[in-house]
């Protein structure tokens, strides 16, 4: 079976719904986040801070690149669908999914949550017009589903059903 890539803005449930998907399904997960904050050796945050968002674009792009593309899961960050390369490699190489959430439901997920770089201080200010940016990319993506007030069961299920993977 060809990869499954969960794609969506931060607070969509990408990370907990991949992980679920992959014990519905027996597949193993790659986050590309955390294996690019395990290569680097520090988190996102800090590879923000000391490298640069330009620098941390390549390397998430490079991961995605270096995953495979059979018979897993990937969950990837919420900026890496801003390089047209890389909505071009998910399309070509698996199930390209997309999970919106409504910005209302993300700003209340986020709340408190500091380990997002490119959101600080007033969460709210600073989501929505970033949210718009990508929200044509996003909608690129094979498979949309709608996680908003869904538990994580029903988020994966909609997707193995959407995917037709049952």
């Amino acid at each position: 079976m060809r990869a499954i890539y969960i794609t969506g803005f931060m607070g969509s449930g990408k990370t907990t719904v991949g992980r679920r998907l992959g014990e519905l399904l027996n597949l193993p997960v790659f986050d590309t986040d955390e294996h690019v904050s395990n290569l680097e050796t520090m988190s996102i945050s800090k590879i923000f801070a000391s490298k640069g968002e330009k620098e941390f674009r390549k390397l998430e792009s490079d991961m995605l690149r270096s995953l495979p593309t059979e018979d897993c899961i990937i969950t990837t960050g919420g900026g890496i669908i801003l390089a047209e390369e890389n909505r071009v490699w998910m399309k070509e190489n698996g199930h390209y999914v997309y999970l919106y959430c409504d910005p209302g439901e993300i700003v209340q997920r986020l709340a408190g949550d500091e380990s997002r770089p490119l959101i600080s201080g007033d969460k709210k200010k600073e989501l929505l017009p970033l949210f718009l940016t990508r929200k044509s990319l996003y909608e690129e993506a094979e498979f949309h589903i709608d996680t908003t007030s869904k538990s994580i069961e029903v988020i994966a299920e909609e997707i193995i059903k959407s995917i037709k993977i049952a």
